[in-house]
Formats: C-alpha cells, sequence, structure tokens
C-alpha cells in the first residue's frame, strides 16, 4: 500500500470528511531535505469533515497530525494541512 493510499485510508476512517484531497508534492521538493527518489516524502491535505467544527486551526492541524503520526515513520517527511468545517470557506477559492 502506498502513502498516499494509507493517509487516504487512516482520514477517512476517523474523520469521514464530506471531500479529501491527498496530494504528494515530494518532486516539488526534489534536493531539499527530506526528499527520497520515489517520492512519497512531502503531502498536502485537502480536508473538510464536520469533526473539525468548532475547533481552531491548531487544534484541527494536532487532530490530523495525530491521526497520521505513523506515517512519519513511513517516510513522510512534511505535510500541508487546509482543515475545514462544511460550510466554511475555501480557502483555495479564488487562486490562480
Amino acid at each position: 500500500m502506498t502513502l498516499t493510499d494509507w493517509i487516504t485510508r487512516e482520514l477517512q476512517g476517523r474523520l469521514h470528511p464530506t471531500h479529501l484531497t491527498v496530494m504528494d508534492e515530494s518532486e516539488q521538493h526534489h534536493g531539499h531535505a527530506g526528499w527520497r527518489e520515489g517520492g512519497e516524502t512531502h503531502f498536502r491535505l485537502y480536508i473538510v469533515s464536520e469533526a473539525f467544527a468548532g475547533k481552531s486551526r491548531v487544534e484541527r492541524h494536532r487532530l490530523v497530525n495525530e491521526i497520521l503520526k505513523d506515517a512519519f515513520s513511513r517516510g513522510l517527511h512534511a505535510l500541508a494541512i487546509e482543515a475545514r468545517a462544511p460550510g466554511e470557506p475555501d480557502p483555495r477559492a479564488g487562486r490562480a
């Protein structure tokens, strides 16, 4: 199972998101710290889940990081997280 698949499975199983995008951005970090051949070292998540309702940005990130803590032993080096509750504005809206 790839790390992408593992991350997706863990987040779906624990947070039941209404939207989840897991992007492997490892190639953008070629030659940087933590990069390795084959990728799956640098990820970006966009996730919408009721589990984030009423939580601060820090609390949301802590929740995701706790769920994915074992991913770091599987080769994850960096994780960018955009987490929101249903009905909150999408921070990506209007980006070029």
